[in-house]
């Protein structure tokens, strides 16, 4: 199956164990001339710099293509694997999606407005759309745009004209508003008109309807009056600050003038995790202290703590219905999935145990040397860790010897801290100027920080699955793994790394592309695997015994199988945003619209398959709704010559195993079925004797 793969995505000593604590986002800085990293926080430590300082000592340093160039500040780490990515990297900034808002920087300085949301077929659409648009500073000026500051859901980008620091702007997921504050007096020109409005706390409010959409705008400077340029030209002077908002159908002008007054300045996440739930809190500082209204997506509506106030008014969105809600923070709660690395299969009957016994003899007999790169190399370690468990559980010990002694091997290979120095596959190195850590030999452009989750995560599973019966396996392989682990999941401010490079709080999921060189933001297509990620990280954190990055880790599961169930496999189709779209699954999320297609496959099967892949222990998230397992299922797949569904298709295992999630009797009829699999339906991550395994338990 490998070639049907071949697809783009938008794409020592052991370390100690760490405290258990709640992580906050490192507000990362800089203006110019001042360097500055991410700075560590007090009592939020997953991976700091001096623990990090002396594995990376030990891993050798290569750029193996250099990032395009950067709109950023000097000192900021490169904030790869955003959604405001493409607004960094490249000649061109492209747009960037904070929800409710759409965003573009311009030549002259930047626009922002509410998308257009409309559906057909195959795609549900909400682009750019720059109703608004704000000039900075003269016509004949030089002004230049960086981004200064970022954090967990906002922002800063500092405005220069003629090298001079004039002012900040900052844009925030959930914000409805676009602030500005000057750092030195300049002037702001409005291309569309703003008519004062009467408010009933007497604020400077300006407002202006467009393509039939309100704005508002709210000022400390002065907004020009004359009747020839009445309300499009505004003053500010150092100190000063404006805030453009678009109004929400239902919303109360009064509520977001009076909130508009409190510039947003910046965030930052708390979460917790345990047994029944995992919480996010994004707290959105602002300017004086004094609370903002935020737009809450559908899948934290549904978590929302009781006392939540959230009816100041709804937007459209891509994702659903926004409701905004009034406060200084967001939090919401999504149900727990407890990190697994095994099947249960200590219910199987003997004759069932020994069959499985001889397949997985046959599956290691047959397994290929495993591939060099770093995503199908970590499939295939993924693929006989799974083997070996089976092997355990069923008492084969010849194959549980043989694959322990291969995979071993292997591990030693790909987690050699030197390895990089003798060869160019099976080893990582650490780019120094993009603050990461790059596996060679490369694949779907994870150079450019492309999928990382995904390669690194069957790596994490692979090595807590062998070392769960071996501790000094896991004290042995920790210096590296440690490394891949704080290249996704550092929290707290490093100087090496950024903060959960992939992973998005306010969205609860990961975005897949490095640099983000689209019109449509970043993007996402194999949600399944981005949980599959953190369920490996999990696991490593438990066999290495870190509980603050197992609460971390844990924490991104949950609220990454949360978020794949509300915007790729169980979305609620009734939703007026789903009018006219034909299809119950959209396989490719992206900032700004949502697609029934992929990278690599115009096949139904590869639409619903590249959504369950790997099919791994924790996959049972999957099968929350037997009903709408069974209707994207009927979406995805021909009909047999019976009439029966056939899963000779691409991806034909792991929709089988989804299958077995449709019900109480679909268990039984999966592992009929699997009877008659050809095997070269049998992905290069799966085997007979692990799809058989997962149908048995469930069937059991």
């Amino acid at each position: 199956m490998r070639e049907q793969m071949q697809r783009r995505r938008s794409t020592l000593t052991v370390t100690a164990a760490l405290v258990l604590v709640t992580a906050l986002a490192a507000c990362t800085s800089a203006d110019a001339g001042t360097p500055a990293g991410n700075e560590p926080i007090p009592g939020a430590a997953v991976f700091p710099s001096a623990e990090v300082a002396e594995l990376l000592d030990a891993l050798p340093q290569q750029t193996v293509k250099p990032l395009p160039p950067a709109r950023l500040a000097d000192g900021l780490i490169p904030p790869t694997n955003r959604w405001f990515s493409g607004l960094v990297f490249g000649d061109e900034s492209m747009p960037v999606f904070p929800l409710p808002l759409t965003f573009q920087l311009t030549d002259t300085g930047f626009a922002f407005g509410l998308p257009t949301v409309t559906a057909d077929s195959a795609v549900i659409m909400g682009g750019y759309a720059g109703q608004i648009a704000v000039q900075v500073g003269t016509t004949d000026a030089v002004l230049e745009q960086r981004v200064t500051a970022y954090d967990d859901a906002s922002v800063t980008i500092g405005q220069f004209v003629d090298e001079a620091l004039v002012g900040r702007t900052v844009i925030a997921e959930g914000s409805p508003f676009v602030s500005f504050t000057a750092t030195a007096d300049v002037a702001l020109a409005l291309p569309t008109a703003f008519t004062s409005a009467d408010t009933e706390d007497d604020s400077d409010a300006w407002t202006v309807e467009v393509a039939g959409d309100s704005y508002g705008l709210v000022s400390s400077g002065t907004v020009d009056t004359d009747n020839g340029s009445a309300g499009t030209d505004l003053s500010l002077a150092a100190g000063q600050s404006a805030t453009w908002f678009a109004l929400p159908e239902g919303g109360e002008l009064a509520d977001f003038t009076a909130a508009a007054a409190h510039p947003v300045s910046g965030t930052s996440v708390e979460y917790t995790s345990d047994a029944d739930t995992a919480g996010t809190t994004i707290s959105y500082q602002t300017s004086d202290g004094g609370d903002t209204l935020i737009a809450a997506l559908p899948h934290q509506q549904a978590g929302l703590p009781a006392n939540a106030d959230c009816t100041a008014g709804e937007y459209r969105s891509i994702y659903g219905t926004l409701t905004v809600c009034r406060g200084p923070a967001l939090s919401w709660s999504v149900p727990s999935v407890a990190p697994s690395g095994a099947l249960d299969l200590g219910a199987l009957a003997d004759d069932q145990r020994a069959r499985l016994a001889d397949q997985v003899r046959a599956d290691v007999a047959a397994t290929p040397t495993f591939a060099a790169d770093t995503y199908f190399g970590g499939k295939s370690l993924y693929r006989a860790a799974n083997l070996l468990d089976i092997a355990r559980q069923v008492g084969a010990d010849d194959a549980v010897a043989a694959l322990t002694d291969r995979l071993s091997s292997a591990l030693d290979d790909w987690l050699d801290p030197a390895g990089c120095v003798a060869r160019t596959e099976r080893c990582f190195v650490y780019d120094p100027a993009a603050k990461g850590i790059v596996g060679l030999a490369t694949s779907f452009g994870s150079e450019e920080f492309n999928d990382h989750h995904f390669h690194y995560g069957y790596f994490f599973y692979a090595a807590a699955v062998v070392a769960a019966e071996d501790p000094e396996l896991a004290a042995r392989w920790a210096p590296v793994l440690n490394l891949l682990a704080a290249d996704l999941a550092t929290s707290g401010g490093s100087e090496y790394f950024p903060d959960r490079r992939v992973f998005d709080a306010y969205a609860g999921h990961s975005w897949a592309s490095g640099t983000s060189p689209f019109g449509d933001g970043n993007n996402q297509e194999s949600s399944s695997e981005a949980v599959t990620a953190w369920n490996g990280l999990a696991l490593w954190a438990g066999v290495s015994e870190q509980p603050a990055l197992a609460t971390e880790a844990e924490w991104m599961l949950s609220s990454e199988a949360a978020s794949s169930r509300a915007y790729w496999t169980d979305f609620d189709l009734s939703d007026p945003v789903y009018d006219g779209f034909d299809h119950t699954i959209t396989s490719l999320v992206w900032g700004g619209k949502r697609d029934y297609a992929t990278w690599f496959s115009a096949e139904p099967s590869a639409m619903l398959g590249i959504l369950v892949l790997p099919m791994s222990p924790v996959a049972d998230y999957l099968g929350g709704d037997p009903d709408r397992v069974q209707a994207n299922l009927a979406d995805a797949l021909p009909a047999g010559g019976d009439g029966t569904p056939s899963y000779d298709v691409l991806f034909g295992d792991y929709l089988l195993m989804y299958s077995a999630l449709a019900g109480r009797d679909a268990p039984s009829a999966a592992l009929d079925a699997a009877k008659g699999l050809p095997e070269d339906r049998i992905d290069d991550g799966n085997s007979r004797a692990y799809l058989l395994a997962w149908l048995m338990q469930h069937a059991g």
